[in-house]
């Protein structure tokens, strides 16, 4: 017996034929009558899933006894600190009134200072959790369709790139196409075309340089531990400046944050082996024989840079890759390579 579909030859039909007849597509096994003709339609490519980053999923931990022991030292050494200063102070105080009142000015002004610091890593913080925030609320809407929360994300994200005086014309443009009649997912994808764009050309055109001053710089240094030291300040660099130029300002405290969701993300999404791979493609097609050794390890490190710095894209920017295509290595990688070349040609 043959399983195989039956197969009919292209033919011509009016629609109010009375033997068209329109077929659902779980109706698709029943076998139609002698003389009829079968219509099935196809899903619109507008109702298709869109695909969306993976949402992640935050274990729910217990009660953390770690936060409470690193607690609690740093209330006793906090508490410790301010009573030798006082006694100081005091000391001072009982030699001399001038030297008490200069070391009285100088405990205020560390006061202050702290009082400053703390401020600024907590707004720090509270602006990468904003953009995290912003970053999962736009997935959210591009597979609910919802206008009332494009709205919300609009206006979070023209507050947070008000700041940003490149985007002026841009958030003008954004501003006015709020009061026209789009669906909440294209608003969303409208306000990554405008405000995004040229993120995104800058955000290139930073990793790119890292990862060429990285190849150079491990070509020519002497040493493994120059190497590893310049490799990791230009990591931070690059993500410090990719956190800046879309709206983050990372202290201490958020950069240290930012490198653990930047490594996470690597993890997750395998760049390591992901650079691995292109290394092996690139070196397979001939490269091999025109890169001396130096120069080729200079290569893979400025390579792995541009991974760190996609990583990093995708964790600092505030909306998902929707509208706009999301940036590969490999298109990094022609520029490193041709830079690479160009070094290693002989004058």
């Amino acid at each position: 017996m043959n399983d195989r579909p039956h197969s009919r030859k292209p033919a011509a039909f009016k629609l109010d034929d009375p033997r068209v007849v329109l077929m659902e597509a779980d109706d698709s096994a029943a076998h139609p009558a002698r003389g009829q003709v079968r219509i099935t339609p196809e899903p619109d490519p507008a109702q298709l899933p869109v695909p969306l980053d993976a949402p992640v999923i935050r274990k729910r931990r217990g009660f953390g006894w770690a936060a409470l022991l690193w607690t609690a030292l740093g209330g006793l050494v906090v508490l410790g600190l301010g009573l030798g200063i006082t006694n100081l102070v005091s000391d001072l105080f009982s030699r001399s009134m001038s030297l008490g009142y200069i070391g009285l000015i100088f405990a205020v002004a560390a006061a202050v200072a702290l009082i400053a610091i703390i401020t600024r890593e907590t707004l720090s913080l509270a602006r990468l959790e904003t953009i995290e925030t912003l970053h999962a609320r736009a997935n959210a809407v591009l597979v609910s369709d919802d206008r009332k929360d494009s709205d919300a994300i609009v206006r979070d994200l023209l507050k947070i790139a008000h700041d940003n005086p490149h985007l002026a014309r841009a958030r003008m443009a954004l501003a006015e196409h709020s009061r026209d009649i789009i669906d909440g997912a294209d608003m969303v994808r409208l306000a990554e075309r405008e405000l995004m764009a040229p993120l995104d050309q800058e955000a290139r055109r930073l990793i790119s340089s890292a990862a060429q001053r990285v190849s150079i710089v491990t070509a020519v240094s002497p040493g493994a531990v120059i190497d590893v030291l310049f490799v990791f300040a230009a990591a931070l660099r690059l993500i410090r400046q990719l956190a800046r130029l879309y709206g983050g300002r990372p202290g201490t405290l958020g950069m240290i944050r930012l490198v653990r969701h930047v490594i996470a993300h690597l993890a997750v999404t395998g760049g390591i082996a992901a650079s691995d791979s292109l290394i092996q493609q690139v070196l397979g097609h001939g490269l091999a024989a025109k890169l001396s050794a130096r120069l080729g390890e200079g290569l893979l490190n400025g390579l792995l840079t541009a991974r760190l710095g996609l990583a990093a894209v995708e964790v600092t920017r505030p909306l998902p890759f929707a509208a706009l295509p999301r940036p590969v290595l490999s298109d990094l990688a022609r520029d490193l390579l041709k830079r690479a070349g160009d070094d290693n040609t002989p004058s």
